[in-house]
């Protein structure tokens, strides 16, 4: 722990806090595969079954999403994509990658104008606003955990005229909506913050019209899944930005069809998270001016503080999807079609 201070305290140079960020990594493929590592991973997927859909909640709006939004603002793109980018040549600038996964989902959600959308954990509304865009007569409801993320997409719709928005605040957990009303739920990076699957993907499915789908977007890990814990020294990342998240697996989402069921899934190679948080840190950097007053309206006397960890919280997404040239922990994508029982289609 004394090294973690001296990192956060900024005495560290950066390329000395990534070896033991990698180092960390190292350890934790190891700790994760001793022993009978698939029972272990059995039992894990029984504790989400009993779980609730969301816990922490409260924390992830804390650690993450009621920072004031010009934060992010001088972080991210210009379309304030929070979540792994793509660069189909490697060259890409930030907000050209935002923009390519964005086109990507589209694709890989066949989505189109027209269509009835429900977009689930919605973030400072990258997706929502892309769709909005491109989908002048969909009807697109967002839905947030944030109370000023609501506020914010809602005035950037204000400000580009766009009427066919809705954008709610709610936990996931009592979120409640009308069955049969979407062409398409879409999710980016919100499902790692979820634990009992099997209650969602039922209640997605209940949302969505007898031909609809799910689109998600998540990070994973390529075989493994665990908990992000608060306890133990190791444990930073959870304590400080992930508390109450997990790491799927790739296929995770597999053990839980029911209504729903995996018609498609692509892997993204974790080098493209590793780019996107580099770049987000270089951002930051070159931002920090703008950055630390919000920092003193937020942390007080911890600002200093809070930017290191931030750019450490940087650093360890880089350096953990760029682990092993991105081969380990990854991005995944899945679509799923209703089954033919909750579609209302008779099974031969």
């Amino acid at each position: 722990m004394a090294l973690v201070d001296w990192c956060e305290k900024g005495f560290i140079p950066d390329f000395l806090t990534r070896v033991g960020i990698r180092r960390l990594c190292a350890k934790r493929l190891q700790e994760q595969l001793e022993g009978d590592w698939q029972d272990r991973q059995l039992r894990f997927l029984d504790t989400l079954r009993a779980s609730a859909v969301a816990i922490e909640t409260k924390a992830a709006n804390e650690q993450h999403y009621e920072l004031p939004p010009l934060f992010f603002v001088n972080c991210l793109g210009a379309r304030l994509k929070y979540s792994s980018c793509y660069y189909p040549h490697g060259g890409e600038s930030l907000d050209q990658a935002e923009v390519a996964m964005l086109k990507l989902y589209l694709e890989r959600a066949e989505l189109k104008d027209g269509q009835a959308i429900l977009e689930l954990g919605c973030g400072w509304g990258s997706l929502t606003l892309w769709m909005a865009e491109n989908y002048p007569n969909a009807r697109i409801t967002a839905v947030s955990n944030s109370a000023p993320q609501r506020l914010f997409i809602q005035a950037r719709c204000v400000e580009r005229g766009f009427k066919h928005v809705q954008v709610i605040t709610q936990d996931v957990n009592q979120l409640s909506l009308e069955p049969s009303q979407f062409d398409r739920v879409v999710s980016i990076e919100m499902f790692e913050h979820m634990r009992n699957y099997e209650v969602l993907l039922n209640r997605i499915a209940s949302w969505l019209k007898p031909q609809g789908k799910l689109f998600v977007h998540i990070f994973c890990h390529k075989t493994l899944a665990y908990p992000f814990e608060t306890d133990g020294d190791d444990n930073w990342m959870g304590r400080y930005f992930f508390t109450g998240g997990q790491m799927p697996a790739f296929d995770t989402f597999r053990q839980f069809a029911n209504d729903l069921t995996v018609e498609a899934d692509w892997k993204v190679a974790g080098t493209h998270y590793e780019r996107t948080s580099n770049q987000w840190l270089e951002t930051m950097d070159a931002n920090k001016s703008k950055i630390m007053p919000l920092f003193e309206e937020a942390y007080g006397s911890d600002a200093k503080l809070w930017f290191q960890r931030w750019r450490m919280f940087y650093m360890a997404c880089a350096e953990l999807f760029g682990y092993d040239s991105g081969q380990e922990w990854l991005v995944g994508h899945y679509r799923f079609v209703k089954s033919p029982a909750s579609a209302g289609l008779e099974i031969l």
